[in-house]
């Protein structure tokens, strides 16, 4: 049986790194939160001091270690956790859901399920039966039929701040989308609809692999010009391998798409970006994951959307060349050089 008066109930969020937390304070100014985190060692630590990570937690956010409290008491939740775990959250979230529970989950990666002991290193070609978004892993785990996603460019540190900012909800469930929005929504924060929610999620999915491009564009000390022509071939190229793995254009030309993939190619501030800059100056990329605190998601991303453009025929240029850097032992410098006299002559033809 539903809760009732959802208006009173707390909201749940899973993942207490940047992004959860940021939105976890951010619903709080509206509502209770429960917060969940997998170290009870954080947990009692960041309810007796009130911070985590250089934010302030607000006075309405309980950090809990008990997902059937969670489940118990709020029937929406949102998920926020690298998609590596992603699945196995669900494994131990789905005994405790129903229904009527209500999920919009923030992460932007894939899952990816082989048969017969396969591993990512060890398949040449990727297709859709074995790679899925975080909304395809909720509903092959749980009994949750309500799902959505949060996606944009929502840089968390901005977002603490308060800083003007936007995002998309998207969902098959107007539902959904209507109480993201309520939610989430301020004077600060404008939320967007989309019913397109498989192409949202590879949207916001594959603009990590742009980004970490763009890193390695400003670790080589190029400028602006360089860093317009990788956005607006990133963005085509987003296009043709995101409609091949099933998302429909639209979803790539807004805010999830083009303004999240001008964000996080600009900032330093992204995982993804500091990764590729890092890789320019010459670092491996061994030791800048190990040296990382959270998941650049690109780096896995990157792996997957070779290999599924390598399966459906999609040219996917500055996705090939990268994987070439970050797997094979080619540089960055190669990688440029190639690009740059790679004979391409149409600007646009996928309207």
């Amino acid at each position: 049986m539903a809760l009732s008066n959802l208006s009173e109930q707390p909201v749940g969020v899973i993942g207490a790194g940047h992004f959860g937390t940021v939105i976890s304070n951010m619903l709080a100014q509206n509502r209770k939160v429960l917060l969940y985190a997998r170290s009870l060692e954080d947990v009692i630590r960041i309810n007796k001091s009130r911070e985590h990570l250089g934010y302030a937690i607000h006075e309405r956010v309980e950090v809990i270690n008990d997902m059937a409290r969670l489940a118990q008491e709020c029937e929406v939740i949102f998920p926020i956790v690298p998609s590596q775990h992603f699945r196995a959250m669900m494994k131990n979230l789905a005994p405790h859901l129903h229904p009527y529970h209500m999920l919009i989950h923030g992460t932007k990666g894939f899952d990816i399920t082989l048969p017969g002991g396969q591993t990512i290193e060890t398949v040449q070609q990727l297709d859709r039966s074995v790679v899925k978004t975080m909304s395809e892993v909720i509903q092959e785990e749980s009994v949750a039929v309500r799902i959505g996603c949060l996606a944009g460019p929502n840089l968390s540190r901005e977002l603490a701040l308060r800083q003007p900012a936007a995002t998309v909800v998207a969902s098959h469930f107007n539902e959904v989308i209507q109480t993201g929005k309520r939610l989430l929504k301020s004077d600060r924060f404008q939320v967007y609809e989309n019913s397109d929610i498989v192409g949202v999620e590879i949207a916001g999915v594959l603009k990590n692999i742009i980004a970490i491009a763009s890193g390695a564009l400003s670790g080589l000390g190029f400028g602006e010009n360089a860093k317009g022509l990788l956005i607006s071939r990133g963005a085509v190229e987003m296009v043709y391998l995101g409609r091949a793995l099933g998302g429909d254009t639209k979803a790539f030309l807004g805010v999830a798409g083009i303004g999240d993939l001008v964000t996080t190619c600009n900032s330093p501030m992204s995982r993804n970006f500091t990764v590729g800059y890092r890789l320019a100056k010459g670092e491996k990329l061994k030791d800048i994951i190990e040296d990382m605190k959270e998941v650049a998601e690109g780096i896995n991303t990157v792996r997957i959307a070779k290999k599924c453009a390598d399966h459906y025929k999609v040219r996917a240029l500055i996705t090939d060349r990268l994987y070439k850097v970050l797997f094979e032992g080619l540089t960055v410098e190669e990688a440029l050089e190639f690009l740059m006299r790679y004979p391409l002559n149409v600007d646009i033809d996928f309207i």
